[in-house]
């Protein structure tokens, strides 16, 4: 069937990305917005700079989603990580188109990281429920008490995501700090930033609910002040973290006691290794409860 000519010349519809908190896709609080080129320099979209107020917005999001989210079941956030990996799986192709027209990876370099990227949330949707198992332990004690230490979810987590592996480096941050129930803000300031709002777009049809992971994109360097000094804040992770922004987020988060975790950025070909992925990544944002009971005699 023949298509038909159109009278006239059409214009391209230019997109502009939104945030993601609260299940939702708001546009920033303060009207900005960041251009987003591919690697020829091309025009690719617009995307909102959050700001402070948006940060704050999207900390209370998480702490309303938080108490539901870390008491489901360990199985039933299992099967929530897992769907993600479906979704994630379902759409594969277009994360592979984007990976090469944006970030310029070739097709084999795409394919590694959009395949690593959904095996990685299907392996850490396997120590949901066995976790604690691992790391909880019953103490030996000298008293006629049984004694019982059982990791519980620190709360809400902000995670200044890697630059590198713009998807993968995502998955990576992210995944670990759901386990054991927590609530994540994924800050993402990196080559190709539209893939976290496509990554959104997964989760929002993952049967997570609203609040439990928000995503905001920025300049990292404008938002780690706020988010080391954020007191709802309970533990942040930095990735790739430069000297000035590390005396910053330990300077802001002393006051409040914010537990912090920095890790290097391990560059595309090392978030695809197996070294990328460990359930020692899990514990930096856990608290272990010691339980005494009483035994009769």
């Amino acid at each position: 069937m023949a298509t038909a000519e159109l009278p006239y010349e059409r214009l391209p519809v230019y997109k502009t990305r939104k945030l993601y908190i609260d299940g939702g896709f708001p546009r920033t609080e303060s009207g900005r917005y960041i251009t987003a080129t591919d690697h020829r320099d091309e025009f690719v979209a617009n995307i909102c700079s959050a700001s402070r107020k948006d940060f704050r917005d999207a900390v209370v999001a998480a702490r309303e989603a938080q108490g539901g989210w870390g008491s489901r079941s360990a199985f039933n956030r299992g099967q929530i990580l897992y769907r993600m990996g479906e979704m994630l799986e379902s759409r594969r192709q277009a994360f592979v188109d984007t990976l090469v027209e944006t970030a310029g990876y070739d097709a084999a370099e795409a394919e590694a990281e959009v395949n690593t990227a959904v095996d990685r949330l299907v392996w850490y949707a396997g120590w949901t429920d066995k976790f604690a198992q691992v790391f909880g332990t019953v103490n030996p004690v000298a008293s006629s008490h049984f004694d019982f230490s059982v990791p519980e979810p620190t709360g809400v987590v902000a995670a200044f995501c890697p630059k590198n592996a713009p998807l993968l480096g995502l998955v990576s941050c992210m995944a670990p700090i759901l386990v054991p129930g927590n609530a994540v803000i994924l800050i993402v300031d990196n080559e190709a930033p539209t893939l976290a709002l496509d990554l959104a777009e997964v989760l929002d049809t993952s049967d997570l609910p609203g609040g439990v992971v928000n995503i905001l994109t920025g300049h990292r360097s404008e938002l780690r002040e706020h988010v080391g000094g954020h007191r709802d804040v309970n533990a942040i992770l930095s990735v790739g973290a430069s000297t000035e922004e590390r005396t910053i987020l330990e300077r802001e988060g002393a006051e409040s006691v914010t537990r912090l975790e920095f890790r290097p950025d391990r560059g595309a070909a090392g978030w695809c290794s197996d070294d990328s992925q460990s359930p020692y990544w899990i514990t930096p944002f856990v608290e272990f409860k010691t339980t005494w009971h009483p035994v009769g005699r």
